[in-house]
This record gives C-alpha cells, structure tokens and sequence, in this order.
C-alpha cells in the first residue's frame, strides 16, 4: 500500500509541476528536466507514468478539467429553467476561476493555445455536455440565441478569463456586485 501511495504521490507531483510551469514560462519553455527537478523525482521516472510531454501535458489537461467539471455541475439540476441553470453552472464556472487560480491559468493556456491534441480536447469538450445539452435545450425552446457553441462559450464564459487576469494583475476586483453585473451581461449575450 505504501508503494502505491508513493506512486500515487509521484505521479501527482509531476501533475503539479507541470501545472505550475506550464502556467509560468508556457508550454515550450517547459523541459521534461525541469518538471523532473520541480516535482523531485528523476527524469527517468516521468516516462513510467507517461508516454512523452504531449502525453504529460495533455493528462494534466484532462485531469484539471475533470476537477473544473466535476466542481461546476455539482449543483445543476437539469429540470432547472434555463436562466438558472446558465446562472448556476456560470456562477460555479466564476467561483472554480476565482479559487482555483492555477487550474483556471492552466486550462485558459491549454483553451487558448494548440498545445492540446484533438483527442484530448475532444475529451475535455465532453464535460461540459450538461452545459452543451442546457444552451440546446435553451434554443429550441427560444431562449438561446441560435447561434453555435463556440460562440454562445466565447461571449459568455471566456470573459471570465479576462477579468481573472485582470484580477491576477491586481488591476480590477471580482466583488459580489461585479460577479452579478458579469453574470447579467453573460446572460444578456446569450439570451434571445
């Protein structure tokens, strides 16, 4: 049991390194070497647990995007109208962006660069079904603008990105009122 708790450390120690370096120097000023040393095992130690970097990186993808989906769904109810249901997942989406500052960079370099094999990012596009299957629903009946996924995502849940920057950059502060007038205007562009 130790052995496994130990393998299990490791690998998560890899995980982490990556995150971290990924998210200060970018994806190609990030050596194998260097997630070795920060993660303390040796560099012959990551390939037991993964095949190359592009596996290293796109596992640590979908290992935070599970964690990211996993946090946002927990209080959405399908049943819900569509508004609250938007307004739940998108509040969750904030409050996962907000606390989890490292695994929202990651995944905003990981969204915004094509570090990620397709196959992966097709993975990660299948947590977010509940959202999918919530703004389809939304269009059909009238209450969704018609337009594609991308761009219901881009106009909607990417500002969040923005304004977390912002905030990292201590330029602006996410306050209650602020989520709400985010909220509202995510709503409004989205809403037939």
């Amino acid at each position: 049991m130790a052995k496994l708790q130990k393998s299990i450390d490791k690998r998560n120690a890899l995980i982490k390194a990556t995150i971290e370096l990924v998210n200060n120097n970018g994806f190609h000023a990030t050596p194998m070497s260097k997630i070795a040393k920060m993660a303390n095992v040796s560099p012959a130690t990551i390939y037991l647990y993964f095949e190359n970097k592009q596996d290293l990186v796109n596992q640590t993808y979908l290992e935070v995007k599970t964690k990211y989906t996993s946090f946002v769904f927990e209080t959405y109810e399908e049943n819900a109208s569509i508004k609250i249901g938007f307004e739940r997942i998108w509040k969750r989406i904030a409050e996962f962006t907000m606390n989890e500052c490292e695994y929202s960079f990651f995944l905003n370099q990981c969204n915004n660069t094509p570090i990620i094999d397709e196959s992966s990012r097709k993975e990660g596009i299948k947590h977010l079904q509940p959202l999918l299957d919530l703004w389809e629903r939304g269009r059909k009946e009238g209450l969704i603008k018609p337009f594609a996924d991308h761009i219901l995502y881009a106009f909607s849940i990417n500002p969040l990105s923005f304004l977390l920057i912002a905030q990292k950059q201590e330029e602006f502060r996410l306050t209650k009122t602020r989520i709400e007038e985010a909220f509202q205007s995510a709503w409004d562009s989205i809403k037939q």
